[in-house]
C-alpha cells in the first residue's frame, strides 16, 4: 500500500498546534483552495451536531469539486484514533466514503521546546492503478495538498 511522508517543525508549543488541528475550522483553513472543500455536516462521536473538538468517533461529512472541474466527490471521513499527552499528540482519520478505495491519515505532533514537529502520514490506495504506479501518482497529488497544509500552519500559528 502506498504512503505519503511530510514533516515541518512550526515555531509554536505543541498545544496551541494540537488545539489547531482538532477543530474543523482547522481542516476548513489547510485545505487547498483549488479542492473547493465544502463541509456539509459534523457530527460527535455522541451525535452531537458541530462539536468543538473532533474526538474519536466524530464523523466529518464534506465533498471536494478539484479545480472546479465534474461533479462534486462526496467524503466522509471518521476520527478513529485520538490521543495527547507526555509532549506528543496525534489523531487519525480514514475514509468511509469518498474517492479512495483506502485513506487513513495520521496527524502526529511532537513538542520540541517551543517549537512543535507536524508530521502527517496517509496511507491510501487509488481506484484501479497498481503498485509503483500508485505510489508515483499518489506522491504527484498529494504533495501540493500537503505542502500547502504544512505552509498554512506554520502561517496560521507562528
Amino acid at each position: 500500500m502506498p504512503t505519503y511522508h511530510r514533516a515541518t517543525r512550526v515555531r509554536a508549543p505543541l498545544d496551541e498546534v494540537w488545539e489547531f488541528h482538532s477543530r474543523i475550522d482547522g481542516l476548513e483553513a489547510l485545505t487547498p483552495a483549488f479542492l473547493n472543500l465544502r463541509i456539509d455536516a459534523v457530527v460527535g462521536p455522541d451525535g452531537e451536531r458541530d462539536p468543538e473538538i473532533l474526538e474519536a468517533g466524530a464523523r466529518a461529512y464534506a465533498s471536494v469539486r478539484p479545480f472546479g472541474i465534474g461533479p462534486r466527490q462526496r467524503w466522509l471521513s471518521v476520527i478513529t484514533d485520538r490521543d495527547a499527552g507526555d509532549g506528543a499528540a496525534y489523531f487519525a482519520d480514514e475514509m468511509e466514503e469518498g474517492p479512495f478505495p483506502r485513506w487513513r491519515h495520521t496527524h502526529r505532533f511532537f513538542a520540541d521546546g517551543e517549537e512543535t514537529v507536524v508530521d502527517d502520514s496517509v496511507e491510501y490506495d487509488l481506484p484501479a492503478v497498481p503498485g509503483p504506479l500508485a505510489s508515483y501518482l499518489g506522491r504527484v497529488g498529494l504533495e501540493p495538498m500537503f505542502r500547502y497544509r504544512h505552509r498554512k500552519t506554520k502561517e496560521c500559528l507562528e
